[in-house]
């Protein structure tokens, strides 16, 4: 079962004094099992962005004693930025990374907002999956009249906050407080010092949209004539159709463009029912894309500063691709981006994807020079240094101590050494390993090369596939050492009496079985391997035919290391049924991989014999 991980990204409205930062960071570092990811500190917004990871309950009370530690520190009669913000603690997001629903951490975030309200005496409002009601889930409705409208909007009693205080505190503002999915904070920076042009792209970008023009709007939008709703004239923002009532151009825009234009007019602050007088309203290009544009005095240029509310439908290169035709019609260029906090490794790792398949180029490279690609396709080092290690939550990671860490030399060695671990299993799991990394490497050397474009699209699936397989075996090298270790440490146990002889024995049964399981993975893997070999031998370039031929026969040393790996540890194993069907899997699985070696030598020999 996966561990409970909960993410909070709170944003605190300091971004200038960094004592205050360092004592609301160690506030945050105070509470046990608490993984401080980023601090990210912007001068020119006044803002500081702070990124914790941990257990649920850990990672409530952590935010708890953060924004506690920021009302005491941070007055908001004194703040200037330029990002929109309501209180000290601006808003507070709960993210699910790891074994928990998002019904839980909804359950999380609303026991930490009661508390905020009762204990701190702070409005807070809920919002997104934590919203009590639709109107409320967005950050963006919440937050309109900033901390500066607070006063008026505490009044209304359609805005009495859920939890805490309906009075203004000139202090402390008021708090938003929520789960959501991941949140990627995604800026644009352009060659201009001008905030107008990057808010003119920004509008084009974001989901709401903006007011629809004419006139004058090329190459820059904003600066045509306001088109507005008339009596008996409403147009349409996305074409030339106008409808003589509103709620025609609904249904028109609905069937048409498929947007909902009374949503559209309400995120506005526009009355549906009476839009006569009003700006016409278009949505913009991406779904889940918040945009603003703003100036960096510490970069000496403009951003197009995103949110990016759901980065499966919408990831930050398709947003930065856009971006950049629309820079191009204006006469600006893109120079880079950055990512502020930190970013899922799939999001980087499909925009390393997307890139390399555009230039033509094989995507079955190994992770890192796919992460790679991506970085130096979206400049994402333009501003500031992007460090994978600090950036990307999620990375695949070596441990320092682990088998596959060492050199290889170092490797050989120490499994010539006198301890059984590592040993035949491990090493299974390097050899399948490298078979699958060779049927990859023959995949690669394919895709691009004149006179194989028809199974360009297979062999970079299989690529992929195989990088995916290699990556796989690489973690069985040491997870096969640490299930006999698992085994050892159970063999030592005490057995001074009949309730620690019957402990031991169930744990040195446990640890039989898991030691099992992980060469049978081995096998199966090194398996999927060997058929990977087998197609790359029937498809890819000739003259890496007898790479694959390696490949094939290191595969194939996968498969019968593994299975002979488990059937060692099948004799001391007391469950009949269990090994009756470990020996007929094991059969199973070693009658096919010779079947496939077989095929794949029989060609390589063949083209071998022609060859000379």
């Amino acid at each position: 079962m996966a561990k409970k991980l909960v993410e909070c990204v709170p944003n605190f409205s300091e971004g200038r004094n960094k004592e205050v930062i360092d004592q609301i960071t160690a506030a945050i570092r105070s509470v046990p099992e608490v993984e401080l990811l980023s601090v990210e500190m912007g001068a020119d917004v006044n803002r500081t962005v702070i990124t914790f990871i941990g257990p649920p309950e850990p990672v409530a009370e952590a935010a708890f004693r953060a924004i506690a530690k920021a009302t005491e520190l941070i007055d908001m009669r004194q703040h200037k930025g330029a990002h929109p913000r309501m209180g000290a603690t601006d808003v507070c997001p709960f993210v699910p990374v790891s074994g928990v629903t998002m019904e839980e951490v909804v359950e999380l975030s609303r026991r930490v907002a009661r508390r905020v309200g009762e204990e701190l005496g702070i409005p807070v409002y809920l919002y997104e999956y934590s919203a009590t009601r639709p109107e409320r889930r967005s950050l963006a409705n919440i937050r309109a009249g900033e901390y500066e409208g607070l006063p008026e909007k505490l009044k209304d009693p359609a805005w009495k906050p859920d939890f805490g205080p309906a009075e203004f505190n000139p202090k402390t503002g008021a708090t938003v407080i929520g789960a959501r999915e991941f949140l990627i904070a995604y800026n644009i920076t352009l060659n201009t010092r001008d905030k107008q042009l990057a808010m003119d792209i920004a509008f084009e970008l974001r989901e709401k949209g903006r007011s629809v023009r004419t006139g004058n709007i090329h190459p820059v939008y904003m600066r045509g004539e306001l088109v507005k709703y008339q009596e008996n004239h409403f147009p349409c923002g996305s074409c030339s159709f106008v409808g003589k009532t509103i709620e025609e151009t609904a249904v028109h825009c609905q069937q048409a463009h498929g947007y909902d234009l009374v949503a559209l007019l309400k995120q506005h602050g526009i009355d549906p029912s009476n839009p006569v007088g009003r700006s016409v309203k278009k949505p913009g290009k991406f779904k889940h894309c918040r945009a603003i544009g703003w100036y960096v005095k510490e970069y000496g240029r403009a951003q197009i500063s995103c949110n990016l509310t759901n980065y499966k439908v919408t990831p930050p290169h398709l947003v930065l691709e856009e971006a950049r035709r629309l820079a191009a019609e204006r006469g600006l260029v893109v120079t880079g981006s950055e990512i502020v906090g930190l970013v899922p490794f799939d999001a980087i790792y499909q925009a390393g994807l997307f890139y390399l398949s555009r230039q033509g180029y094989t995507t079955g490279l190994p992770v890192k020079d796919v992460l790679e690609a991506a970085i130096h396709s979206m400049g994402l080092n333009d501003v500031a240094p992007f460090v994978p290690e600090e950036k990307i939550l999620g990375l695949p990671r070596m441990p320092r101590n682990a088998l596959m860490a060492m050199r290889a030399d170092e490797l050989v060695h120490e499994v010539s050494r006198e301890t059984p671990a590592p040993g035949g299993g491990s090493i299974a799991a390097l050899a399948g390993a490298l078979g699958s990394a060779l049927a990859a490497m023959v995949s690669n050397l394919t895709v691009g090369k004149k006179g194989y474009q028809q199974v360009w699209p297979e062999l970079d699936q299989l690529a992929r596939q195989a990088q995916k397989v290699k990556d796989q075996l690489i973690e069985a090298v040491d997870a096969d050492t640490q299930a006999f270790n698992d085994y050892l440490e159970a063999l030592r146990l005490p057995q001074n009496n009949e309730e620690e002889i019957k402990q031991r024995q169930q744990a040195i049964q446990e640890g039989l079985k898991k030691a099992v399981q992980v060469p049978l993975q081995t096998a199966r893997l090194s398996l999927e391997a060997l058929q990977l070999c087998r197609q790359a031998a029937e498809k890819g370039n000739v003259n890496s035919m007898t790479d694959a031929g390696v490949g094939a026969q290191m595969a194939y040393a996968g498969v019968v290391g593994g299975v002979f790996n488990v059937l060692t540890n099948l004799g001391d194993i007391a469950d009949i049924r269990y090994v009756e069907e470990m020996k007929a899997t094991c059969q199973k699985l070693r009658q096919e991989a010779e079947e496939i070696l077989q095929h794949t030598l029989d060609r390589v020999e063949n083209y071998l014999a022609d060859k000379t």
